[in-house]
């Protein structure tokens, strides 16, 4: 009950950030921030987000986001060609500046995206590294041994009976081995893709968090997540702790799927939480740029490249 009344307070208060943009823009019935938002909207509705923060209890960081503006991308399964990637970036009046980049994972066998990363920054794509790692697929795991995971491994590295915390850190050194390999610089964000589950099992609660400790305790890379707003806040309260505990004051960044009324003029944090960095919040459609056409997601984040510090 608590936490319904909590997000409610969120939600009033960024419809009183809309309120302080459409007094100053004329931008009524927007999103509450658009691309073209002067700073003076961004920052009176940062300030909206960071009072909301305070209020429920959640941490303001990324209610400061709005400061920064936000940023459309897409993500999709295949890498999508060269000369596709290019027309998408340079094509004037092209949406897009940032995209999903899929590092091969134990539930992403796909390598398509491998040795892309240099091309793709030098065409000036911002860039979110994802790693998808075991999922629940609507089960419950199996309790088992280090020695019958082996076994089963053999035949997939991809099933619900592997999550473990074993597992979890196995599967942190593993990301942190392919996104070096792929050039991304030490620091940068690779976001572990968590996908919905009606409950989350005590099994995956353990794979993240020590996915999460793993992560923090290498050093290499900062650990991100992908997640459904379903299990946004208890996802973002297990990681959290264990940042915590790790003495790391930064919050846990969070790239949120699902919610209702999203459009790219808004912000990730319109999808109900103030932690959302990124708001993925339209799957599976096709959309052309220069009549080249691609099945993406669409997504709004604070970064113009969600993986990497800055703007």
């Amino acid at each position: 009950m608590r936490r319904r009344v909590l997000q409610r307070l969120h939600t009033i208060a960024f419809r009183i950030a809309g309120l302080v943009l459409c007094a100053l823009t004329g931008a009524c019935g927007a999103g509450v921030t658009g691309p073209d938002s002067p700073p003076a909207a961004i920052d009176a509705v940062a300030k909206v987000a960071q009072a909301a923060a305070a209020v429920t209890g959640q941490d303001a960081t990324f209610a400061n986001a709005a400061e920064k503006g936000h940023y459309v991308g897409f993500d999709t399964h295949t890498y999508p060609g060269t000369g596709v990637m290019r027309t998408w970036k340079k094509t004037p009046g092209s949406p897009y500046s940032w995209v999903g980049y899929y590092l091969p994972s134990p539930c992403h066998a796909d390598r398509s995206w491998v040795g892309k990363r240099d091309t793709l920054v030098a065409m000036g794509w911002g860039l979110a590294a994802v790693y998808v790692g075991q999922q629940t697929w609507g089960k419950t795991p199996r309790s088992l041994t280090p020695a019958q995971r082996d076994v089963l491994r053999k035949k997939s590295n991809c099933a619900a009976d592997l999550l473990s915390a074993d597992e979890g850190a196995r599967d942190a050194d593993d990301a942190t081995a392919k996104a070096s390999g792929e050039g991304f610089p030490k620091g940068a964000i690779v976001f572990l893709d968590i996908e919905h589950m009606d409950k989350i099992p005590s099994a995956m609660r353990d794979y993240y968090k020590s996915w999460t400790a793993r992560m923090l305790a290498s050093g290499q890379y900062m650990p991100g997540f992908y997640a459904h707003e379903a299990n946004a806040q208890q996802i973002f309260d297990d990681v959290h702790a264990v940042f915590q505990a790790a003495g790391d004051t930064t919050t846990p960044r969070m790239w949120l799927a699902g919610g209702k009324g999203f459009d790219t003029g808004r912000a990730p944090q319109d999808v109900g939480y103030a932690f959302a960095a990124v708001w993925q919040g339209v799957i599976d459609v096709a959309r052309s740029v220069a009549d080249v056409r691609l099945p993406i997601d669409v997504n709004v984040a604070s970064w113009k490249s969600p993986s990497e510090s800055g703007i």
